[in-house]
């Protein structure tokens, strides 16, 4: 039977220590006799036929009795302990790391042969650089001033989420004397080394989410190599700004260059208008081309066609072709003349003739 449940013990009021003289912790040197009469007493009720006094139900067994149910009350006192649902309990035995334990009730060894630290590994944990969000000064120059590549100096304002890894919790207890203050030192080395690669044009415009990616990735290098049992979640740039005495030239590069932006975007919705109209009209200039093409190769062989025809009737009969020949040609000169010959050399006389059509087309012009 536990007696941490039963209102303080058999022997102790609610609230006081293991033996009913106040809280837990170390009891006044005048109480010893005080407290092993009470001692003496319990034992005595739980002995059988102990109901007189603790000195003549024990007799001379009472120190056994009384060292007995000390120990039974020091280790069902210390022995069992809760880890929370965010935690995870770092068992020692005699000072020495013997393993973790999950969430939910667990034992150990009662203290001082044993202990638990119980480290918090599912909390997310911020580290602030070059700038204090709690606090009278915001910004702390002595970690926001860095220098980049092309020797410009810049004010960078970040943050860091991390964790413990709820993997190796004894890394982060045992391994680093201070981990909080080792992630802190490791975010700004390397944020600095990271920025000293970069040109400032670089770092305040374009440069900086891969900045951010690339300082995660190797702090979790360096840490895991220091054995920190740290987990790096975020790197997230709070602020980058050039200096006071030139911030202003460097808002109007910024402004330049969105400018820029802005021109070479126009550009190519410009380019993606013209383009395709052009390559439309070129599409159909070459359709054209190609229908003409086929056109005159059609046109080519029907007179061809034609021409081996009259070749043919022409071997049959050739003196009667060249007379059709000659009389179609000559029709086909002479038709839309408005002239009219006569042959002198006919031997009938000429028979008169008057040519109607000028005389309809300049009574058609008069009127």
């Amino acid at each position: 039977m536990s007696w941490n449940n039963q209102g303080g013990g058999p022997w102790r009021p609610q609230g006081r220590g293991p033996w009913g003289q106040g809280p837990l912790g170390p009891q006044p040197t005048g109480d010893i006799e005080e407290i092993i009469r009470r001692v003496q007493e319990a034992l005595g009720k739980l002995t059988p036929g102990g109901s007189g006094s603790g000195g003549k139900a024990l007799g001379g067994r009472g120190p056994l009795f009384l060292v007995l149910a000390a120990l039974l009350l020091w280790f069902a006192w210390g022995t069992f302990y809760t880890v929370q649902p965010n935690e995870v309990g770092i068992n020692l035995v005699l000072g020495r790391y013997t393993g973790k334990t999950a969430a939910g009730l667990n034992t150990n060894w009662p203290w001082p042969i044993g202990s638990v630290i119980k480290v918090p590994v599912w909390d997310q944990q911020i580290t602030e650089v070059g700038y204090r969000t709690l606090g009278a000064s915001a910004d702390v120059p002595e970690e926001s001033q860095m220098l980049t590549g092309d020797n410009n100096m810049v004010d960078v304002h970040f943050r860091v989420n991390w964790q413990i890894d709820p993997a190796k919790p004894e890394d982060y207890v045992f391994t680093i004397l201070n981990p909080r203050e080792t992630v802190k030192a490791v975010a700004e080395t390397i944020m600095r080394e990271e920025v000293g690669l970069k040109t400032i044009d670089g770092i305040l415009t374009t440069d900086r989410k891969s900045v951010e990616t690339d300082v995660q990735k190797r702090m979790q290098a360096v840490l895991d190599g220091y054995r920190a049992g740290v987990l790096v979640k975020q790197v997230q740039l709070q602020s980058v700004d050039a200096p006071s005495e030139v911030i202003s030239a460097y808002r109007d590069v910024t402004a330049a260059q969105q400018d820029q932006q802005r021109a070479v975007n126009e550009a190519e919705t410009y380019a993606n208008k013209v383009v395709p109209e052009a390559e439309g009209g070129a599409s159909r200039i070459v359709a054209e081309a190609n229908a003409y093409r086929e056109q005159t190769i059609l046109e080519a062989k029907g007179q061809t066609a034609r021409y081996n025809q009259i070749y043919q009737q022409y071997k049959k009969a050739p003196g009667v072709t060249r007379e059709r020949m000659y009389l179609e040609t000559m029709e086909r000169v002479l038709g839309p003349m408005d002239k009219t010959i006569v042959d002198s050399n006919s031997a009938s006389p000429p028979v008169p003739y008057i040519a109607l059509d000028p005389l309809q087309q300049k009574s058609g012009g008069g009127k």
